[in-house]
């Protein structure tokens, strides 16, 4: 994919709206020294070009009972006959786990990274059990859980 050309304004608006997505236009518009009209377009046109993607409240886990994190290294079976079906079952069913907030494909010696956030240890164990290791692509899996957050960041530097 190519990326879009941001320029100083751009990029301004999206460091405002990455501080805070309710703001509302004219406060916006204040920010970043427009006038309402020409930052409302900004908005729409990064809107439509992909570069804001969705508007959304960033939670606490722990204060919704989800204070497990856990990243885990899934390891595929290999390709059959040179395909992908291992792959594309395991990226399509993962979609509808709602323990996993974050999947990413991986180089190295496992196949994705999996970011898990449940309840506790036998939440997690239920999921790595019962979902994970029956899954029929999955052909080894590695957990470690995070003991603290150190940084964790939602906004880009811009």
């Amino acid at each position: 994919m190519a990326e879009i050309e941001l320029d100083r304004t751009d990029r301004r608006i999206l460091v405002e709206l990455q501080r805070d997505g309710r703001l509302t236009n004219q406060e916006l518009a204040e920010r970043v020294a427009l006038s309402p009209s020409p930052c409302l377009r900004r908005v729409r046109r990064l809107e439509e070009r992909g570069v804001i993607r969705q508007y959304m409240a960033v939670v606490d886990p722990e204060k919704v009972g989800l204070g497990l994190l856990a990243y885990v290294s899934v390891r595929l079976q290999k390709h059959v006959n040179g395909g992908h079906a291992p792959i594309e079952q395991f990226a399509r069913d993962v979609q509808a786990w709602p323990e996993v907030v974050a999947c990413y494909a991986m180089t190295g010696d496992m196949d994705y990274l999996v970011r898990v956030q449940v309840r506790d240890l036998a939440h997690f164990s239920k999921f790595a059990m019962d979902t994970l290791m029956k899954h029929p692509s999955v052909v080894d899996i590695r957990s470690s859980f995070a003991l603290s957050t150190i940084k964790e960041a939602v906004a880009l530097d811009l």
